[in-house]
């Protein structure tokens, strides 16, 4: 079977639904992981409806005036996207807000051409820093892998977490 092309494109409005859908889906195993760390009593103080909340998240990144958004696309739909925040947390600093594939689609470089497609959408926009952050969980391994690769420079810091009674 030959692999459909992906292509890269800016967001449309018509995009959403679908990128919620699947960023579902692609988070559902990092909530159970960040959810076996911290366990119920504050997972769930934390994320009372982690499905709700995210989607939120996703819409508003999506469509704020202050992201420039990326989605890849196969057989017409889309299966993958990136968020960025130009000039966030510093001047000339681009910021990987938020980025997601469809869990049909993993495993195919896809997080990587759209981290590489946000990278270079900064720098065209005067950018000298990229960061992006991520969970330091093993939900989150294979977003720390990928950013390593390319080319970002871990930071370890700690969050701690204590339920008060």
């Amino acid at each position: 079977m030959i692999e459909n092309a992906i292509d890269i494109r800016e967001f449309r409005e018509d995009d959403l639904e679908a990128i919620v859908e699947f960023s579902l889906r692609a988070w559902q195993p990092v909530f159970a992981s960040v959810r076996s760390v911290l366990g119920d009593d504050i997972f769930f103080r934390l994320h009372p409806d982690w499905k709700a909340n995210q989607a939120d998240a996703v819409r508003s990144a999506c469509t704020s005036d202050e992201r420039d958004v990326f989605v890849a696309v196969a057989s017409g739909r889309p299966v993958g996207f990136v968020a960025v925040a130009l000039n966030a947390f510093h001047e000339r600093m681009g910021v990987i807000d938020i980025v997601g594939v469809d869990p049909d689609y993993q495993r195919r470089g896809i997080s990587s051409r759209l981290t590489e497609v946000a990278v270079e959408h900064m720098r065209s926009q005067g950018m000298d820093i990229a960061v992006v952050e991520t969970g330091g969980d093993i939900g989150h391994a294979p977003a720390r892998a990928a950013y390593e690769a390319a080319g970002f420079t871990l930071l370890p810091i700690a969050r701690y977490f204590r339920l008060l009674d």
